[in-house]
């Protein structure tokens, strides 16, 4: 009986760890995201804010914060921030304009 409790407990141990992702995993992970998010942005010179927030599965999104600026004329090179939301199973990006996140500054 001891035998079989052993070998249910082993198994059952192995299967967790098997779903566990490596570093190595994460990180390839949050290259792709970063990268979708990047070109899907449209903002020059785009650069995350802090790292992504991960999202339980069920959810199914990872979201990135980025900065960079405008690339239209009539911005003038002017800051904006977006987010994005990546969706882990369509592995497809979407972004939305999110520079009310900046405090804004009044005049004195």
């Amino acid at each position: 009986m001891k035998a079989i409790t052993l070998t249910v407990l082993c198994l059952t141990t192995l299967a967790t760890q098997a779903h566990a992702s490596s570093p190595d995993a994460w990180a390839a992970y949050d290259k792709t995201v970063l990268a979708s998010c990047t070109k899907t942005s449209g903002l020059e010179n785009a650069k995350p804010v802090g790292n992504a927030a991960q999202f339980d599965d069920r959810v199914g999104y990872t979201a990135l914060l980025l900065q960079g600026q405008y690339p239209q004329k009539h911005m003038k090179g002017q800051r904006g921030t977006e987010l994005c939301l990546y969706n882990k199973k369509s592995k497809t990006a979407y972004v939305s304009e999110w520079d009310s996140i900046r405090p804004t500054t009044k005049a004195q």
